[in-house]
């Protein structure tokens, strides 16, 4: 089955601070904004690959990695993975914008 393409693509630019969840290892996210969260949700049937995770492609400065949103309590979390952390030396309690897009 193959997943539904988006109609267009989407962006939308942030800022947050970057928050931490310790499990088995150290996870780092930026909480989409509600507004912003509102505008996801209406695109989510036509772009989850499942369980209302939402594949985008991030940018924090010059640096873009391709993710996936994560929903949580009504709203989506912003994984930071490495290569957008580390050139900027990036870590919990700091603020970044961040621009997400999510479509073709």
């Amino acid at each position: 089955m193959q997943r539904p393409r988006y109609p267009d693509v989407v962006t939308f630019t942030f800022s947050g601070e970057i928050i931490e969840w310790r499990g088995p290892a150290p996870f780092y996210f930026v909480a989409v904004p509600e507004d912003i969260a509102d505008g996801i949700s209406a695109l989510a049937p036509t772009v989850t690959y499942g369980w209302g995770v939402i594949p985008a492609t991030v940018r924090i400065g010059a640096t873009e990695a391709t993710t996936s949103l994560f929903p949580k309590n009504g709203g989506y979390l912003v994984p930071l993975k490495a290569a957008l952390r580390n050139p900027r030396k990036l870590m919990t309690g700091d603020y970044v914008v961040i621009t997400v897009h999510i479509g073709n």
